[in-house]
């Protein structure tokens, strides 16, 4: 492994990390092993700490293709709690507002699931990494903050139900472009079914090629990597 030429590694975030967790503990571990004290690490797109799944990283040289890892098409399982809603559109805040479910069926899930494949225009969550004036409006939602941001373009390639509890949960599977912020949808298919929806859980279960069976639990890093022929002098 020469990491500072530049390697890919595909990791399966635990529940409760952050990315940005898992990029420095990859980067403590290939320090340690290298007997360096810096390198570059990187990854190829954000995860939510509530959420798990595949995360690229890429290291030296290779941390120019992170805008290439992030253009691919990613596919997540997304369950989504009906008749309620949170300001974070998933469980990192408490429910602010509850909806009437009564009258959703299997058929108006279905019908409405349909009306959001293809281009569609998307606000982004406040709760989120989006820069707003040079701070990130996470920042400015968590003081209270009002938050605008602007809609953005992307695109829906598929979704399909999975699983339809009706009339409290339902889990979909949705393959998506780059930008696409899977809490945003849920609080758009709970106003499109005239309720209301969060997120309860995320996972990430592609990027590109890349499944979630091809990576790596974080935790078995150190083991995996005092296992490598590491090349060190360049």
């Amino acid at each position: 492994m020469d990491f500072k030429e530049g390697e890919v590694l595909y990791f399966d975030k635990p529940l409760g990390w952050t990315s940005f967790k898992v990029v420095g503990h990859v980067r403590y571990h290939i320090c340690r092993r290298m007997g360096v004290k810096k390198l570059k690490v990187g990854h190829a797109g954000t995860l939510d700490p509530l959420a798990t799944g595949v995360i690229i990283v890429c290291t030296g040289k290779a941390t120019k293709r992170i805008e290439e890892f992030q253009g691919h098409t990613k596919e997540y399982v997304a369950t989504l709690r009906l008749g309620a809603t949170t300001p974070s559109f998933d469980l990192e805040h408490e429910v602010d507002a509850y909806y009437p479910t009564g009258h959703i069926t299997r058929r108006l899930v279905e019908d409405t699931l349909a009306r959001f494949v293809g281009e569609i225009d998307q606000v982004p969550p406040a709760f989120s990494a989006c820069m707003v004036d040079g701070t990130r409006a996470y920042e400015l939602a968590r003081e209270g903050k009002a938050v605008e941001l602007k809609p953005k373009r992307l695109v829906i390639e598929e979704i399909e139900l999975l699983d339809c509890r009706l009339p409290e949960e339902m889990t979909i599977r949705v393959v998506c472009g780059k930008g696409t912020y899977i809490r945003a949808l849920a609080r758009d298919i709970g106003l499109a079914l005239e309720s209301g929806a969060h997120l309860t859980a995320l996972r990430r279960t592609r990027v590109g090629a890349v499944r979630v069976e091809d990576c790596m639990d974080p935790s078995d890093f150190k083991d995996w990597i005092d296992r490598q022929e590491i090349i060190i002098n360049h």
